[in-house]
């Protein structure tokens, strides 16, 4: 699981949509009591932003004319905060992904209108 915490604007198709399904991943392991471990120690997810993620994914997903059938229910979290770097995520997703590199250098990507 991972929360990239960038603009969803800047994220591929593949990158939007993946993120949305681990923050549903996410939510059903905070609902089961589950332990994040290393995803919280290595700042991969940030559970007090999921409600909050969910929405701005959700809004991009509408925005490129995405169906968005999957709604959230509200996920309570009482632990810290995890600091995510965006700015550290943008580099890494242009390093893994070319779609991604296109939309941080402002260009057009099949299926993100």
């Amino acid at each position: 699981m991972r929360m990239w915490m960038t603009e969803p604007r800047l994220l591929c198709r593949n990158h939007l949509l993946g993120e949305h399904v681990e923050l549903h991943m996410l939510a059903g392991t905070l609902r089961r009591g589950k332990s994040l471990g290393r995803f919280l120690t290595d700042a991969l997810v940030d559970p007090t932003s999921v409600n909050s993620r969910h929405e701005e994914l959700t809004e991009e997903m509408q925005r490129r004319g995405y169906n968005h059938q999957s709604p959230l229910p509200h996920v309570p979290y009482a632990g810290p905060r995890v600091l995510i770097d965006p700015s550290t995520n943008l580099r890494e997703l242009a390093r893994r992904c070319t779609a991604c590199a296109l939309l941080q250098d402002g260009e057009q990507v099949g299926g993100s209108p």
